[in-house]
């Protein structure tokens, strides 16, 4: 018995180590995720406060607008293809569920980027936007905000189907559109001229710590307590049923006639 007691107890333990590891790691995975963002913050803040510039200094020759320089301002002149404009579905700002109307602006130099007009709220239970306000007619001049093309994993939201998509990808809308676009788009800040009022504007970008801090204390507290838990029970063994110290009767206890015997 002592030995099926010795080997549940070892099990247990190791089964309780194992946990607390898991515990710490998952903790260091957290401050791992604090620390990213906490990069990430500092090239938001400073891409934040740079000074607007047009968009081929920002990007460089390949074109792409990477984590690097989003939220920057970039300036852009050109014409809008309203022939090869796409309808953004299921979106969401503020907490309000929408859409987005992104139309590439094609540039002087050939190239062209996907301007992200602004946000439409949906109206009821509207599948699709009721009223889309018409793009100006010739030149246009667009300060607004750089963003990196969206992906959603393995879903293809980012590709165009029949003049809707999901996510905005500019080299998946390259492919459809026909276009040589940059690999990512801008939000419009202003417009000359000026953009519809119909439009609702964006909110600016979180910078803020996220709760990855919080999340690791918890798992940091989670292996503490089994680790003090592993040591308090090993000091104080629980005793199995069988070994509980029997109960000694009082000798002087007399005991109580049978109900069947003689009556007689």
């Amino acid at each position: 018995m002592r030995r099926l007691m010795n080997v549940r107890w070892l099990g247990a333990a190791l089964t309780i180590v194992v946990l607390a590891t898991v515990c710490v790691m998952l903790g260091r995975w957290q401050l791992h995720r604090l620390h990213e963002r906490e990069a990430r913050n500092e090239v938001t803040r400073s891409n934040l406060a740079a000074a607007p510039a047009p968009i081929e200094q920002i990007t460089g020759a390949d074109g792409v607008v990477g984590d690097r320089n989003a939220w920057r301002t970039a300036v852009v002149t050109g014409r809008y293809d309203a022939s090869k404009q796409i309808v953004l579905k299921y979106r969401n700002v503020r907490d309000r569920p929408g859409f987005e109307i992104v139309t590439p602006l094609v540039l002087p130099d050939g190239k062209a980027v996907l301007v992200d007009r602004g946000f439409l709220a949906r109206q009821g239970a509207e599948l699709s936007p009721g009223h889309v306000p018409a793009v100006p007619s010739g030149e246009v001049t667009i300060t607004g905000r750089l963003q990196r093309s969206e992906r959603g994993g393995r879903t293809n939201g980012g590709t165009p189907d029949n003049g809707t998509a999901r996510l905005i990808n500019g080299p998946e809308y390259a492919k459809v559109l026909g276009l040589d676009l940059y690999d990512g788009y801008l939000m419009i800040d202003q417009q000359t001229p000026a953009n519809d009022q119909a439009f609702g504007t964006f909110p600016g970008p979180e910078i803020d710590d996220g709760p990855h801090f919080f999340y690791a204390l918890q798992w940091f507290f989670f292996a503490v307590l089994a680790i003090g838990g592993l040591v308090y029970f090993s000091r104080n063994p629980i005793r199995p049923a069988d070994a509980a110290v029997p109960v000694v009767a009082d000798r002087n206890e007399v005991p109580e006639p049978s109900s069947t015997g003689d009556s007689t």
